[in-house]
């Protein structure tokens, strides 16, 4: 089943669809970002009630840009020419933030990721999104699953 969820809220809330490709990088890393903790936060929760602290504290070892980075290492081969595209304009994009406990190329590949995330998003690619999440969680042996 596919699902897009952009859509769903663009209809919920009655706002017409943008074209994806006159979004900069930076805002395709912004929902990307938000997709992304929205994936690893539901499977945690999904897995069962535990402390929020625990499920915090898992959550943010994944969804950090060291991680992220990993994320992009174990999965480039997989990504499409668009998708490497996407990647690429996040990576070389000039955010005007840096993360607190990341290195600056660690932030830049983790900002291209996030990006990808986003531009599947709004393409109404969730299940790639899924696609990628899962794989490299299984790649990197994150222990979520």
């Amino acid at each position: 089943m596919a699902v897009d969820l952009n859509n769903y809220f663009n209809e919920k809330f009655e706002i017409s669809g943008q074209d994806i490709r006159t979004y900069s990088p930076l805002t395709l890393a912004y929902i990307g970002d938000a997709i992304f903790d929205v994936i690893i936060r539901s499977v945690l929760v999904n897995k069962g009630n535990t402390a929020v602290n625990n499920l915090h504290k898992r959550a943010s070892s994944v969804v950090k840009a060291q991680t992220q980075k990993e994320f992009v290492r174990v999965l480039m081969d997989d990504f499409t020419e668009d998708e490497k595209d996407i990647y690429r304009r996040g990576r070389n994009s000039k955010p005007h933030t840096k993360a607190k406990n990341a290195t600056t190329m660690d932030y830049l590949e983790a900002t291209g990721f996030e990006a990808v995330l986003g531009y599947l998003y709004l393409g109404g690619k969730m299940d790639r999104v899924c696609e990628l999440v899962k794989n490299g969680i299984e790649r990197l042996e994150i222990d979520i699953l």
